[in-house]
């Protein structure tokens, strides 16, 4: 697959990511933002059809070819957002649009609603709000946190002899996806180790949350976006089977697009990247 992109690395004050960047130097400013445990090969089907944008696709940070968080660091989300905010002043960019899958998209929806004055465009696909947690549930929800992250120097990325094992574990992992689809998120996100091949990305991405908004918070998010939101719904995703989620879209103004598919829709195959290519290049058309 021959995927036209240019590899940059972006040395931030605080850490050094990768990105992949695609379209014309003039285009319309878009960071893309990746889902948990993937990396920017999540937008080689997709970002190749979107039209007159700009558009750079990150590795977040502990994914793909981006540094780990330095010890004591976390991977919390308004942390990312952070990272996404140094990225566009890199670039020079006051105000850009995002374009995210899951993760990236619940990332997008928090950056957009705490500084709606830099974010031109949302366009989301298969993602919105974090999962959430009242307070009740909040001191156990913690101490299961600080446990596992006790625990974590005990344990071990597994080692796949093949590249093509490990290729088959992506594809049945969190949001399962086709042999393709596997295959150049694994491009990307593994690195060789004696004994075979391991993932790259840092262990403490599968930690707990220790802390999680409340469904009050999250809602506040959604409530003061002020810029136009697409978001791309799949049949076969993470959200429909949901009912907080479909609850909580009725009403908003949202452009809202069901796709046949799975989770990882615009990846997964041509014919997938391409329905939501003609959702996005129509919503970034519109003045």
């Amino acid at each position: 697959m021959n995927i036209p992109f240019e590899e940059v690395r972006l040395s931030l004050p605080h850490i050094e990511l990768a990105a992949h960047v695609f379209g014309p130097q003039d285009g319309q400013p878009v960071i893309a933002l990746h889902g948990w445990l993937d990396n920017a090969m999540s937008f080689a089907r997709l970002a190749p059809k979107l039209d007159g944008l700009r558009i750079v696709a990150l590795d977040f940070a502990g994914h793909g070819h981006s540094d780990h968080r330095p010890a004591g660091g976390s991977y919390a989300l308004w942390d990312y957002a952070h990272d996404v905010l140094q990225v566009a002043e890199q670039f020079g960019w006051q105000r850009f649009s995002l374009l995210g899958h899951s993760m990236g998209a619940i990332v997008s929806v928090l950056l957009a609603g705490a500084m709606p004055e830099r974010v031109e465009r949302l366009a989301l696909i298969d993602g919105l709000i974090p999962y959430t947690g009242e307070a009740e549930t909040a001191p156990e929800k913690l101490g299961e946190a600080l446990k596992a992250q006790m625990a974590l120097a005990g344990k071990r990325k597994p080692v796949y002899e093949k590249f093509e094992r490990a290729v088959e574990a992506r594809m049945k992992g969190v949001g399962a996806v086709t042999r393709e689809a596997a295959e150049l998120l694994a491009q990307r996100g593994l690195m060789p180790v004696p004994g075979g091949y391991t993932w790259r990305t840092d262990s403490r991405l599968t930690l707990p949350s220790p802390l999680r908004l409340t469904r009050a918070h999250t809602q506040a998010f959604i409530q003061r976006l002020s810029c136009p939101v697409s978001l791309v719904l799949a049949e076969r995703g993470m959200l429909l089977e949901q009912p907080r989620f479909t609850d909580m879209l009725k009403g908003l103004p949202f452009e809202l697009h069901q796709l046949a598919g799975g989770h990882h829709l615009h990846l997964d195959d041509e014919a997938g990247a391409q329905a939501v290519a003609d959702c996005f290049n129509r919503f970034f058309a519109v003045p």
